[in-house]
């Protein structure tokens, strides 16, 4: 051979970076090696995974090629790094422990859905016949057992489960699919079931099963243990434990989420595209909503066009499906309203043991609670409602140095979010900061995440309003940890900055940001805003016109309130005298205390916003004057709407401000003339989504900006932001939404740490 044609071999160090941990990346890379016949070694560590090898330069690099096109599928691969190290004689191939070296961390893994070859295991593996808990590198548990990094079992809720001695020979051998899978386990050495029937409990699941659905099928309720927390199930289809499970919740109207047994039993249902479809079948498994076909069992969505689609994600509820006569049971949030999701067993029986049937709860301790995510799909465009099981912890990585900047939230459908190099780590869903519970919650997995990311807060970024608790914690937590800056944010600079960073985009943008409420610069509360964006600062150009909100923070849950105030702009003093619904609804004495408010400007905050003209509409319509749940006036005025409508209303715009009065006093009209409530609500979402289009020509004329944000929630109405984005599609404007956080309030704490990055050394 000629001297020109040896290869030198070398040792190489190669550091992989992003979700790494807990996706089985470890006995992949070792059984990659041992093809290539390479010595070395693979570990964990908690700021990534490291290889140390020998090999040719040719030899390696072939080796990174395949690490990238061949990864386990639930891991995310971020950078991959190769630097020469000293020689070193390296003989073999092994994996070594886990080390705990830096303050820099690697990502953990989300919980991941069981899948296809642990089923088929579940039915011809002899030690793992029917085992609820199986599980190997690709799927299981991960984020809700585990207490800190690196991810190894002594690190999870799995340390009181010693292996038997067959799983442990699974766990050594590489050949195996249970390769340094850390939640192994089997029917003889893992975590358990067991039913609690009112005192009369039992271990076996075969027993367990059967009463379990014998009692479905006589319309019993159960709690069942899940994932991330328990949840409340029964038979989808029997209306009198659809009415038991909402008076247990504490829930007058709010939609419940289904799980079917199968893909093609949900399509009867609901209609199902191709992007729902791949969603549907992922391995975060979110619950997605999707349109209805026919109806279903009353209680369930009521009036509401939209039905909360999941698919099985844990061994057992294919085993409960199996013995099962129904096709879809509810499996709902195990809580009370507007509580955190219950995670302890004790809690359960405690909550729930006087109220349900029986308590299904296994012998494994969740850590870290995690609620079902939800998703839809908008212009084949799959976007997340609410981030948590099987997305969360995931970081969002991002083009800024977030280091040390802190994200404390909003106040509803809250999260938090945590900056660490140029990742930000978002905490799971955690729900409206108002609830004692759900603060506690907050402040507990605060701490968690702190330690479990070794994060050091160097900026605590909080929303403008001062009464936020989410506010109260970042100023407490300042305080606590000796001055740290503190620096506020404005609630709708959040939103369309969330969005920036989602997408990595730099310079200015048209933004629109869309909700019910959050505090502007002016001391007013904002809600429907259009304007010129940027990192560091914003400029409002237009805005609905301030309306006064008679009663306050009364007027969200009772909407007849922003009709009564809209109509009184609108018709002046004789206001009441119209035939509208909404007057046969209200009584006379509060008809006329809302016109005393407004006219004493008492108790009646000025407000621009998006979420109360969807209020007020709702309820001159009479599709909804009181919500029992949050948007919910929104949600049914959408599901009303003729889509096929094409009309358009009149608006004004002057002084930058969009007024509204020609509008209501047409859909009055319109009602009056007998035009239907679906005709008139499908030009009222005509009118918001050309209202977007024309406010963006005159921003767009007006400054050169092209790019254009959707965000904050009025954006999750499907209507809206689907006639919105085609619209200006078709006037060649680049259009951003959320694909990676919500477009909703729980985004804000991205946005926040954006902002803060901008202006992290001005301060």
């Amino acid at each position: 051979m000629e001297a020109s044609n040896i290869q030198h071999v070398s040792t190489y160090k190669i550091k992989i970076s992003g979700l790494v941990q807990g996706v089985g990346f470890r006995p992949f890379i070792y059984k990659l090696a041992h093809r290539h016949r390479l010595s070395g070694w693979v570990e964990n560590r908690n700021d990534g995974v490291v290889i140390l090898m020998n090999g040719t330069e040719k030899g390696v690099e072939l080796f990174r090629k395949e690490i990238l096109d061949n990864a386990p599928p639930a891991s995310d691969i971020e950078s991959v790094t190769i630097t020469l190290d000293s020689d070193r004689d390296l003989q073999g191939f092994m994996i070594r422990q886990s080390e705990d070296l830096s303050e820099s961390v690697t990502e953990i893994s989300p919980d991941i859905a069981v899948c296809p070859d642990c089923l088929s295991d579940m039915k011809s593996q002899p030690h793992r016949i029917k085992y609820p808990f199986i599980n190997c590198t690709l799927c299981g548990p991960r984020f809700s057992i585990i207490r800190d990094l690196p991810y190894d079992r002594p690190s999870t809720t799995m340390d009181v489960f010693a292996m038997c001695p067959v799983c442990r020979a699974e766990y050594e051998n590489v050949e195996d699919r249970r390769f340094h899978a850390q939640p192994v386990a089997c029917n003889r050495c893992g975590p358990a079931y067991s039913l609690d029937e009112h005192g009369f409990i039992t271990e076996s699941l075969n027993e367990l099963l059967f009463k379990v659905s014998r009692g479905i099928s006589k319309g019993n309720l159960y709690a069942l243990k899940g994932m991330g927390g328990f949840h409340l199930m029964c038979d989808a289809f029997n209306e009198t434990s659809v009415s038991h499970l909402r008076s247990v919740k504490e829930r007058d109207g709010k939609p419940f989420a289904l799980m079917f047994r199968s893909l093609s039993e949900a399509n009867e249902y609901v209609e199902i595209n191709d992007e729902e479809e791949r969603l549907l079948l992922s391995w975060q498994r979110p619950i997605v909503l999707l349109k209805r076909k026919k109806p279903i069992t009353p209680g369930i969505a009521d009036g509401l066009s939209n039905l909360g689609i999941m698919l099985s994600f844990m061994p057992f509820h294919y085993l409960l499906f199996d013995v099962l006569d129904t096709a879809a049971i509810i499996l709902t949030s195990g809580n009370f309203s507007d509580e955190p999701i219950l995670i302890s067993n004790g809690e359960a029986l405690q909550q729930f043991g006087d109220k349900v049937d029986g308590i299904i709860s296994y012998n494994r301790e969740i850590y870290n609670r995690s609620d079902d995510s939800v998703a839809m799909v908008i212009n084949k465009m799959p976007q997340i409602l609410r981030r948590s099981r099987g997305y969360a912890p995931a970081p969002i990585r991002t083009h800024k140095r977030t280091e040390g900047i802190f994200g404390a939230g909003a106040e509803l459908v809250s999260s938090f979010a945590m900056g660490k190099g140029n990742h930000v780590f978002m905490s799971q869903y955690i729900g409206d900061l108002k609830n004692f519970e759900t603060y506690q919650f907050y402040q507990e997995s605060y701490n968690r995440f702190r330690r479990m990311f070794r994060f050091g807060p160097q900026l605590l970024v909080h929303d403008l309003h001062p009464d936020y608790l989410s506010t109260k914690f970042a100023r407490d937590l300042s305080q606590e940890l000796g001055g740290i800056p503190l620096l506020p944010v404005q609630h709708h600079h959040a939103h369309i900055a969330s969005v920036m960073l989602n997408h990595g985009l730099d310079g200015e943008v048209i933004g629109f940001g869309f909700d019910g409420l959050g505090l502007g610069t002016d001391g007013n509360l904002w809600g429907a805003e259009a304007m010129v964006v940027g990192y560091r600062d914003f400029q409002r150009l237009y805005h609905f016109e301030y309306m006064p909100m008679p009663g306050g923070d009364k007027a969200s849950k009772e909407s007849w309130r922003m009709a009564l105030s809209y109509l009184y702009k609108c018709f002046g003093s004789g206001f009441q005298e119209l035939p509208l619904p909404v007057f046969d609804e209200v009584r006379e004495r509060d008809v006329e205390n809302i016109r005393n408010l407004i006219d004493k400007s008492l108790n009646t905050p000025l407000i621009s916003s998006a979420g109360r003209l969807f209020d007020a509409v709702s309820a001159i319509l009479g599709i909804n004057y009181r919500a029992t749940y949050q948007a919910e006036a929104p949600m049914r005025l959408e599901s009303m709407a003729d889509r096929s409508e094409k009309g358009i209303y009149e608006y004004e715009i002057k002084d930058g401000q969009v007024y509204f009065q020609p509008m209501i006093r047409s859909v009055v009209g319109d009602l009056s003339a007998g035009i239907s409530k679906e005709r008139i609500s499908g030009k009222f979402h005509n009118t918001l989504a050309n209202l977007v289009l024309d406010l963006a020509m005159r921003i767009r004329k007006e400054t050169g900006l092209n790019r254009v944000i959707l965000s904050g929630g009025s954006f999750q109405n499907r209507i809206l932001t689907g006639k919105s984005y085609e619209l200006l599609s078709e006037e060649d404007f680049e259009i951003f939404l959320p694909d990676r956080v919500p477009v909703n309030d729980q985004g804000i704490a991205l946005g926040q740490i954006a902002v803060g990055a901008a202006n992290q050394h001005a301060l």
